[in-house]
């Protein structure tokens, strides 16, 4: 991948950083730290964010601490989200709380939260500091939301976008901004970043949604949305455009009848029949051509490439 290629360098000495990072004097707080270090995913948040940062100039101390702090803040969030829905694996290998119980979890979390916040407040960092914490609030009401929405089946499209726009598209937002917040000096290049990083987050949350639905193997259990009642894109088109008959059968197996694999292939084979994929990779699409107008304002360069190949990859991904 070209982004990989440019930011070899920054890559190798953002990881140094965020291992000097995530060590601990705690035996136990120590051992979990190098347990996830060893599962760490695509870092894409990072990648992002050392990208948007080179549109503006070389990368910089602050660089590496903004992308830390991502870092730490999207591992934490994994760590209670597995908490929540009870997950004993994590990209295929176990979860923390599976491993250590979710008391450990619940503090190893934390943890991380509170070292990558510290790093950039030690150093000053206060632009950066203030743009995460704007995200993480949001993120944490895009949550409450839709758990709110889940007790009440919520069919209503412009909430979904809504929470997912809470939910992924500020931290990568918050991600994108803050790199440029590095070397950009001019606030609108900075806030055009933050509207492209949004756009690409919107997009690769209605792709995820997308997959749940799929064959591959994406390292959670196909067809969990379903399961914990979160009504996703293509289920809320379908609801709201299919037979009277056949909602009433789908809202059965979405209340009712969410472990039953023979219903649940039966509502896939719907969303099918009513257009719900078509429909929501529309959307996706959409979302992708906006993030690209706003990057194509920036000159054309390898940085701008590696982006743009970022953005195809993220929604043309198979998992």
């Amino acid at each position: 991948m070209k982004a990989r290629e440019i930011l070899s360098q920054e890559l190798e000495r953002f990881n140094l950083t965020l291992s000097e990072e995530l060590r601990s004097d705690i035996p136990l707080v120590d051992r979990i730290m190098k347990y996830l270090s060893n599962i760490k995913g695509k870092q894409l948040r990072p990648v992002f964010l050392l990208l948007c940062a080179r549109l503006g100039g070389p990368a910089n101390d602050s660089t590496y601490r903004a992308a830390a702090l991502i870092e730490t803040l999207h591992i934490a969030s994994l760590v209670h989200d597995d908490i929540v829905d009870h997950s004993m694996k994590r990209r295929n290998a176990f979860s923390v709380n599976a491993l250590w119980k979710s008391r450990s979890a619940v503090f190893a979390g934390d943890i991380l939260f509170t070292k990558g916040v510290l790093l950039s407040l030690e150093h000053k960092d206060f632009d950066i500091i203030k743009i995460f914490s704007k995200a993480i609030e949001e993120t944490i009401e895009g949550e409450l939301v839709q758990i709110s929405k889940t007790q009440k089946l919520n069919l209503n499209e412009d909430v979904y976008y809504n929470i997912i726009r809470q939910k992924t598209a500020t931290l990568l937002k918050a991600a994108c901004e803050a790199g440029a917040s590095t070397t950009f000096t001019d606030p609108e290049m900075i806030s055009k970043l933050g509207e492209f990083g949004e756009m690409v987050g919107m997009a690769f949350q209605i792709k995820d949604d997308l997959l749940d639905y799929g064959t591959e193997n994406i390292g959670k259990p196909l067809g969990n949305d379903i399961r914990e009642r979160k009504m996703t894109l293509p289920l809320i088109y379908t609801l709201n455009n299919c037979d009277p008959v056949v909602k009433q059968q789908l809202l059965l197996i979405i209340n009712k009848q969410n472990s039953n694999e023979e219903k649940l292939q039966y509502l896939k084979e719907q969303v099918t029949t009513a257009g719900g994929f078509n429909y929501a990779e529309g959307k996706m699409i959409w979302y992708r051509n906006e993030a690209l107008n706003r990057l194509y304002e920036f000159p054309d360069s390898g940085i701008r490439q590696a982006l743009e190949e970022l953005v195809f990859y993220i929604t043309e991904r198979k998992y």
